[in-house]
């Protein structure tokens, strides 16, 4: 079923890129080419993927979904996960396509005897992102986030919400066949622009081991449990969290230009050093987004920069979408 146009995908107007007026909130659907589903059957699939990622998965219900990352023995985010359980009982994994054959071949190493089988089912599951409150309607969502409910012949993952001038757009992901009910169209662009927007990070192949699960506020956005036992990288993550060693925090920024994942940002009190790297980023109707891991004493000083020590500026986007914890002196 094809999506009809959309006027997300308009030219800019003449306001400015801060004000509200700039971009009509975008609402409508997009199939989400960049991401891809991998799939965990078997009795022991909910086990064995507990044992390997950041997040509680022997106890998700088929109700809900969480967030999860998949760290190096370092600690270093290799991939993030939207991780829910279909409606045959297999776990499904959705995260970033350009990561999910290295990721799956990775996994499939640690399962030994567990009774699981790993595949890609990005073909059979293919993935759309909605956004706005009537595609949410469209799809019966609910309003709370990381909700998981069979609608229409897949499977429908409520996220956190972007906040656009501080309105508040809902998002989530539909997985399946067929395409969602006729929605406007959102450019791939408009929904990364979203993703930025929302704090919630995902991990692509410009980023992958860069990250300590708290230098994007992978925790903060509900993708780490504490109290679940071991996984790869977990002493350094647990150290990170409790000894006070962090000193990088992930802000959503606005920019004066473009931004790309993987590009460093400057402190211009020090230019010698990039104070972060960009973890997610898009432009929408001239309004330029991104998720960045910076060093906090360099947003504390709020002089960022985008290239170098003198490049455009950066302003950290207040309030965030969820509250960063004070560094403990």
């Amino acid at each position: 079923m094809s999506v009809p146009p959309s006027a997300a995908s308009s030219p800019p107007s003449s306001a400015t890129p801060s004000s509200p007026e700039a971009a009509a909130l975008p609402s409508g659907a997009v199939r989400l080419s960049d991401w891809g589903v991998m799939r965990a059957r078997g009795d022991d699939a909910k086990s064995f993927l507990h044992s390997q990622l950041t997040n509680d998965i022997q106890h998700l219900d088929a109700a809900h979904a969480r967030l999860a990352g998949y760290c190096s023995p370092k600690g270093r985010l290799l991939a993030s996960f939207v991780v829910w359980q279909g409606g045959d009982g297999a776990v499904l994994l959705a995260c970033s396509a350009e990561l999910l054959a290295a990721t799956l071949e990775r996994l499939s190493r640690f399962v030994l005897r567990a009774r699981c089988r790993l595949d890609d089912a990005t073909a059979e599951l293919p993935l759309w992102g909605l956004a706005g409150t009537e595609a949410m309607a469209a799809r019966g969502a609910p309003a709370s986030a990381w909700r998981r409910l069979q609608a229409d012949g897949g499977d429908l993952i409520t996220l956190p919400p972007a906040r656009i001038d501080g309105v508040e757009v809902p998002r989530a992901l539909f997985a399946g066949t067929p395409a969602p009910p006729p929605l406007p169209a959102l450019g791939t662009d408009v929904w990364r622009w979203l993703e930025a927007l929302s704090g919630v990070p995902r991990i692509v192949a410009a980023t992958a081991e860069q990250f300590v699960p708290q230098m994007v506020n992978l925790e903060l956005a509900g993708g780490v449990a504490f109290d679940k036992g071991c996984y790869p990288g977990q002493e350094v993550v647990a150290r990170s969290q409790y000894r006070g060693t962090l000193k990088r925090r992930g802000y959503v920024l606005a920019s004066e230009v473009p931004l790309a994942a993987g590009d460093e940002l400057f402190d211009a009190a020090d230019p010698t050093q990039p104070a972060g790297l960009v973890a997610l980023a898009a432009s929408h109707a001239g309004r330029h987004a991104a998720l960045a891991a910076l060093k906090i004493e360099a947003v504390a000083r709020g002089e960022l920069r985008a290239g170098s020590a003198a490049g455009p500026a950066l302003s950290v986007v207040v309030p965030q979408p969820y509250p960063v914890p004070a560094q403990p002196e």
